[in-house]
Formats: C-alpha cells, sequence, structure tokens
C-alpha cells in the first residue's frame, strides 16, 4: 500500500507517539523522513552524546522508538514492513518502513498506545513484581523473534550487580567530560529533551536502589520511605554480536519488554550505565553467563498504586524530528 493514500496527518500522529519511546537522558536521538511511499528512520549524528563511543546507546533509543512506530501504526489498522539497514553506504539510515491494511484492530492494539502515553522510568526503589512465574513466558514471547536474548538475575546475584554499578560510577569519577554530559541533561527548567529534576532519585532514595545511574541529585522530601530497598526484578537484554544491527535490535525488544510491562501495571527503568563501562559490562556477562553480550538492563516491579506520578517528560517539536517530502 503507498502511503500516498495514507494521509499524511496518520503517519505524523504515528511518528509523535513513537517519539515516546525511551532514549538515553533523553536525548530523542532519531529523525524521521517521509519521502513518498515510505517513512525512514535515521540516527541524528548530532545527538549523540561524546560518552556514547560509536553510537550504540543513539541506535538502541532509535530502536524503541521503531517498535513504538510500528505499534501506533497498528493501533489504526496498518501494518508495516521494515528494512532495516537498506542503504549499505550509510549506517545512520536504520530503517524503512512502508505501510499496508491490517485485517483487523484488536483492543490490545489500542492498549499498547495507550501504555506509550503513560511509560515512565521510575528511578525509585520498586517493590517485588506479583506473579512473576507468570509473567515472564509473556515477556520472553514478545521477543522470541527478535536477535535478542533475554534473562532474569537471580536476587543472590543482587550484591554482585550492585558492585558493578558502582564501579562503573568509580571509573568515571574524575571524568569531567561525563558529569558535564549529565548536568546538561539533567535540567531544573522544562526543556522538550533531557531528564527534569522532579524524575531523578535523591542521594538517599538512590541508595535504596543500589544499582541506579549517579545523576546529579535534588533535595526534596524523600519518597517510598517505607521501602527500604529496592525488591526489583532485574532482566539483562543481551546479543550475540555488537553490531548496529544488534543495536537496533535491543531498542525494539527494550520497548516490547517496557510496553508489555506497563499494560500489566508495572513500572519499569532501564539501566545502561552498566553496560557503557567495559569492565563493568563483563561482571554483567559473568552474571547472565554464556557468551552474550549485555546491552541493557531492566528494573522491573511496583509502584505504590496510590502515589501521584509526575508528569511525563516533554519531547521535541514534531517538526524538529519528521520531515515530509515528495507528498
Amino acid at each position: 500500500m503507498s502511503t500516498a493514500l495514507v494521509a499524511t496527518e496518520t503517519i505524523r500522529d504515528a511518528v509523535q507517539t513513537a517519539c515516546r519511546a525511551p532514549s538515553q537522558h533523553n536525548i530523542q536521538p532519531w529523525r524521521w523522513v517521509l519521502d513518498g511511499d515510505e517513512l525512514r528512520l535515521f540516527v541524528d549524528p548530532g545527538r549523540i552524546l561524546p560518552s556514547d563511543r560509536g553510537g550504540r546507546q543513539a541506535v538502541i533509543g532509535c530502536g524503541a522508538a521503531l517498535d513504538h512506530l510500528r505499534a501506533a501504526v497498528a493501533a489504526v489498522g496498518l501494518r508495516t514492513d521494515v528494512q532495516r539497514f537498506p542503504n549499505p553506504n550509510n549506517p545512520d539510515h536504520l530503517a524503512s518502513i512502508r505501510f499496508a491494511r491490517m485485517g483487523f484492530v484488536t483492543a490490545g492494539h489500542h492498549r499498547r498506545v495507550d501504555a506509550m502515553r503513560v511509560r515512565r522510568s521510575d528511578r525509585l526503589a520498586l517493590a517485588a513484581p506479583s506473579n512473576w512465574d507468570l509473567f515472564e513466558p509473556v515477556l520472553r514471547n514478545h521477543i522470541g523473534h527478535m536477535r535478542v536474548h533475554l534473562d532474569v538475575l537471580p536476587e543472590d546475584t543482587r550484591p554482585r550487580l550492585t558492585q558493578a554499578s558502582q564501579l562503573a560510577e568509580s571509573l568515571r569519577l574524575y571524568d569531567s567530560n561525563y558529569h558535564a554530559e549529565l548536568n546538561r541533561w539533567t535540567v531544573p527548567f522544562e526543556e522538550s529533551a533531557g531528564i527534569p529534576y522532579r524524575s531523578l532519585a535523591s542521594l538517599t532514595e538512590g541508595d535504596r536502589v543500589g544499582i541506579g545511574r549517579a545523576f546529579p541529585a535534588g533535595h526534596r522530601q524523600e519518597r517510598r520511605v517505607h521501602l527500604t530497598e529496592d525488591q526489583a526484578t532485574v532482566v539483562v537484554l543481551s546479543t550475540d554480536s555488537d553490531t548496529r544491527a544488534d543495536a537496533l535490535a535491543t531498542g525494539e525488544a527494550l520497548s516490547a519488554v517496557l510496553l508489555e510491562c506497563t499494560m500489566a501495571g508495572l513500572a519499569t527503568c532501564p539501566l545502561t550505565h552498566l553496560t557503557e563501562v567495559q569492565a563493568s559490562r563483563e561482571i554483567v556477562e559473568t552474571l547472565v553467563g554464556g557468551d552474550a553480550l549485555p546491552q541493557v538492563l531492566i528494573r522491573i516491579g511496583h509502584a505504590p498504586a496510590t502515589e501521584e506520578s509526575p508528569p511525563r517528560t516533554r519531547r521535541r517539536p514534531l517538526d524538529d524530528v519528521l520531515k515530509v517530502q515528495g507528498r
């Protein structure tokens, strides 16, 4: 089906929804081009952080946006035909997408889009997820067709995981460029990118989690004081190699896991600082076992149902990330 038969506004709405995808520090490193019959996804080199050598984290974020996009158009009755890395001369061209009519839109398709709109990274301590034995197969089923492995870390690996997180932070303790980067992307005022202070944990709150990234901490009244330690289940997404294709697939799997958790009423928080430093990444690799390369860790648990959620982090204006041409 030609996208010319799909209203431009439909594609614009879907891209806007897809841009709710998570990315490192909420930098939103994607760029979309709607050209005639095709929607193209690019990683924006200008939004790759200096600490993200090779752009792996940026491509993971774009992969999450790609999965979000596919879910967003499914909710309006369109299936996608995705060609990944269609231009061997341009590695920043991550995917080209065409559309066709689906036979039927289910309530599940709509719930998935609803999940995109309410999902957020919860950096505070979480209670243990209920019915995990029943829910884990659901997650595996949704990423089973992808080139990504999902491993659940046993609770007895938590001390070693905490050590890996502390090692990652200590190796960057005197890296002034890295800390300037963190400060640049954590903002005390409203911006269209970055992480607002209200979404960060204080020092005390962060200590109760133990394995979170050490962002600049604000001073506020402590939250969730009844959770003296984090009880979240930690899962690891890994790949067999470390190419851009693996990073893109990781992002797609990350999106699938986060949305399934959100639909199940579970809070989530992706962790990438543990895989950004080789020494800590190797520790996670030993905890997973095998030869797969850890890409992203995710904390999964319950947040208090009575707690008021902070406002959603803002997104860049649609016209900044989507260019329409040839229509």
